[in-house]
């Protein structure tokens, strides 16, 4: 399959929105965290699906995914560190639920109607999210999106009926620059007065979708959680399951988490580098300085070298955002210590990446 630089031709077909699109709601199935703790005094992180009738389409497969211990990368003296495996996810992505709440947001509100197209910039994770959701709606989806980004996915979009427009990284890396053209891009293409704009990294309904994720912890960790941190590329999965984390206990820290190479908010200045989903060169406009408690900062070949030891080690297959959640996670489950819980999530499966040189 070819893609075009900045080309007007797209990929995928045209569907027109059904009447009944605003009937195909998210409605997840549910998993949890097994309790044996009458035996044992600990929670164990033994993934357990609880009996539910079938969904009526693929988004009721979305959110509720499993969260488990990482005993092996994590040393000993430290708190301990949970991961949520959010590749478990239709489209092997935590933008799933996100891609949800856009889309059914704008319609409650009337700005989405059958018939319209939905636009967004995307590397690719949003983007099939998007695609997905779409394409049970029976939306139109025009996805801006970049070469600098895993072939994988943007094969993904195209599979869901996506028009993919791409614009060309002459460093094949994400760059300060990228994701500015792409979001500008965008706008250009929804001026139309039946185009969508989804917009996620300005739009307030994408932290509403990850409130479920929160709420999905804190029933799967009821000893309580300490911490949390998440990569930012956008800022809404961590901010929206940091205002639930918070209402329930105050004093959870939440870190947000960058590429070292791209460090906008901890030391205001972005830069290349080659982690997709985050990095995105400017300061998120979702991020807000009340949801989170501290910003860290983390090594690109670390990240990587966590993922290979997480699949190696834990049985883990995710991308490189979750290496750094993870390398983060363990220097904070150091800092606070034992007897404490802290929370991190895999956002995404490393299937999409296994034709690059992320395991090799």
């Amino acid at each position: 399959m070819r893609y075009t630089e900045r080309s007007r031709h797209a990929m995928g077909t045209n569907r027109k929105a059904s009447s009944g699109a605003n009937l195909d709601s998210c409605m997840g199935l549910s998993f949890g965290l097994q309790d044996s703790t009458q035996n044992t005094g600990r929670l164990t992180s033994n993934p357990i699906m609880s009996t539910v009738s079938c969904a009526p389409n693929v988004l009721g497969a979305i959110g509720n995914t499993p969260c488990v211990e990482l005993r092996h990368v994590v040393p000993k003296d430290c708190a301990r560190v949970f991961i949520k495996l959010e590749g478990l996810n239709p489209t092997g992505s935590y933008k799933d639920r996100m891609a949800c709440s856009v889309i059914e947001e704008a319609e409650r509100r009337g700005d989405l109607k059958p018939g319209m197209t939905v636009v967004e910039a995307t590397g690719g994770s949003t983007g099939s999210s998007l695609a997905l959701v779409c394409a049970v709606k029976g939306y139109n989806f025009t996805v801006v999106s970049s070469d600098a980004f895993a072939e994988e996915k943007l094969k993904t979009m195209a599979a869901f009926g996506a028009n993919v427009d791409i614009i060309h990284s002459p460093t094949g890396k994400i760059t300060p620059e990228l994701i500015p053209a792409m979001r500008e891009r965008a706008r250009e293409l929804s001026q139309a007065s039946d185009h969508y704009y989804a917009d996620q990294f300005s739009n307030q309904d994408v932290p509403v979708g990850y409130e479920g994720l929160g709420r999905e912890l804190l029933k799967q960790i009821p000893e309580g959680i300490d911490a949390f941190c998440g990569a930012v590329g956008g800022a809404g999965m961590v901010m929206g399951v940091s205002k639930i984390l918070k209402s329930h206990n105050p004093n959870c820290q939440v870190t947000v988490v960058e590429p070292a190479s791209a460090p906008v908010i901890t030391k205001g200045h972005g830069g290349q580098h080659s982690v997709e989903g985050i990095g995105i060169g400017f300061l998120p406009p979702l991020l807000n300085k009340e949801l989170y408690d501290n910003a860290l900062a983390v090594e690109e070949a670390e990240g990587r070298a966590m993922v290979r030891r997480l699949a190696k080690e834990e049985g883990v297959l995710a991308g490189t955002s979750t290496g750094l959640n993870v390398v983060a996670a363990i220097q904070l489950a150091k800092q606070i210590g034992p007897g404490k819980n802290l929370v991190t999530v895999a956002c995404d499966t490393g299937l999409k990446y296994v034709r690059g040189d992320l395991y090799t």
